[in-house]
C-alpha cells in the first residue's frame, strides 16, 4: 500500500467514469477500514499490523482482488486526542461497489 498525499479529500456518492475494456465505468473512491494509533514516536512502524490485519481479512482480500488500482492509506494527526488516525480507501467499479455496499456498508463520506 502507498501513503497518500491528499489526508483530507472528500469522498461522496458521486463517482468518475474512466473507460474499462472499451466501457465507461462508474469509478467509486471508499473508505474499506479505519483504526487509531495513540501517540507514539513512529506512528507508521505501530501501524503495520493493523495494516497487514486488515490486509488478510476477509473483506481485505476481497477488496485486493476487486479495487481496481491498489488501494492507498492515509495518516492524519488529531492534536486533541494526541492519536493518529488511518484510513485506508479503495476504488471499486460500480458493480463492486454495489456489493461491497451491500455486503459491509458505509455511510462514510470523508477520508478522516
Amino acid at each position: 500500500m502507498a501513503l497518500a498525499k491528499n489526508q483530507n479529500q472528500n469522498i461522496d456518492t458521486s463517482y468518475e467514469v474512466q473507460i474499462i475494456n472499451g466501457l465507461a465505468e462508474p469509478i467509486y473512491t471508499v473508505i474499506v477500514h479505519r483504526f487509531k494509533i495513540g501517540d507514539v514516536e513512529d506512528p507508521v512502524l505501530y501501524a503495520a499490523q493493523p495494516l497487514y490485519d486488515f490486509e488478510k481479512s476477509e473483506k481485505g482480500r476481497w477488496i485486493m482482488v476487486h479495487a481496481i488500482e491498489q488501494p492507498i492509506w492515509h495518516k492524519q494527526e488529531d492534536i486533541m486526542t494526541m492519536t493518529y488516525n488511518f484510513a485506508i480507501s479503495a476504488k471499486l467499479r460500480g458493480r463492486d461497489h454495489t456489493f461491497y455496499q451491500l455486503k459491509w456498508g458505509s455511510n462514510e463520506k470523508t477520508i478522516l
